[in-house]
């Protein structure tokens, strides 16, 4: 079997289950992954034959995809903000959106010459938001807070290949008696869960079987716990003037902004992302 059928095999064959794009940059991403060659010297190569030992790395991964397991748990990674990112099914994939959370954040912060400002990731998973703000913003300091063991280990390993010096502490943010240990951030920024279990049927299932529902779904079916909590513990750890920044849903946009205003943020900004949807709010206490 030579790359070029292959790699055209592997693309009409997620076709089943994914639009012809996504299927076509799936297929790409598997064959970079299998031979270890960038899109254009795969076509310059297309007639060569794969190996048996390649062969049978490419059946083993069809498998997998068509159980709708994600591309990226396949081959161990993501790229976010030019970075790979190691993941695996304890955190979630860095998503497109959160890149530009990431940009907002860098934007905003890059001219200033304040010494030892200190950002928190609360919820880091991956470590794509802290790890890539600190590789933009070297002069942070960063921290991140998540509940689960397994996503700080991910988090610990992309800070240690991508170095980059990031303070990892296990907490559950929900708890307000581990509040005490945290000091003051200049910058908080979070992207939490807030998916309603009652909203999973509509859901993909290469996310809703294979992604960590910790990471996606929020307690209760009260989609603003989390915004209400860190929000809470944003007063008490930001300084005067720090600032908060949320993704969000775009059907909750509003209504975290509301909350935010009733607990005495001000300056509070709603941000749309590439697609024209409500996605990124920041706010100032």
């Amino acid at each position: 079997m030579t790359i070029g059928k292959v790699n055209s095999e592997l693309s009409e064959v997620l076709q089943s289950i994914y639009d012809n794009r996504e299927a076509a940059n799936i297929a790409s991403m598997v064959m970079e992954h299998i031979t270890g060659l960038g899109k254009g010297e795969r076509i310059i190569r297309k007639n060569e034959d794969l190996s048996a030992e390649q062969i049978q790395q490419f059946i083993n991964i069809e498998h997998r995809l068509l159980e709708h397991e994600p591309v990226q748990y396949i081959i161990g990674t993501a790229w976010f903000m030019g970075l790979p990112f190691f993941v695996n099914n304890a955190v979630l994939i860095p998503r497109p959106e959160t890149e530009e959370l990431v940009e907002w954040i860098v934007e905003e912060n890059r001219k200033s010459k304040t010494e030892n400002r200190k950002l928190l990731d609360i919820g880091t998973g991956s470590g794509c938001i802290p790890v890539s703000i600190k590789k933009k913003l070297p002069g942070l300091n960063v921290s991140a807070i998540d509940l689960s063991t397994e996503a700080l280990k991910v988090a610990g390993k992309n800070a240690q290949d991508l170095k980059t010096a990031i303070q990892l502490i296990q907490s559950d943010i929900l708890s307000e008696d581990e509040w005490d240990q945290f000091g003051v951030y200049d910058i908080i920024v979070s992207n939490p869960p807030y998916i309603a279990k009652a909203e999973s049927a509509g859901m993909q299932k290469n996310v809703l079987h294979h992604e960590p529902h910790l990471a996606l779904f929020v307690e209760n079916d009260d989609p603003l716990v989390f915004y209400r909590k860190i929000a809470d513990f944003s007063k008490n750890h930001l300084p005067a003037n720090g600032i908060l920044y949320f993704e969000v849903s775009e059907t909750l946009a509003n209504d975290v902004a509301d909350l935010l205003q009733k607990k005495g943020f001000k300056k509070i900004e709603i941000r749309k992302d590439l697609q024209g949807k409500d996605r990124m709010i920041k706010a100032s206490y």
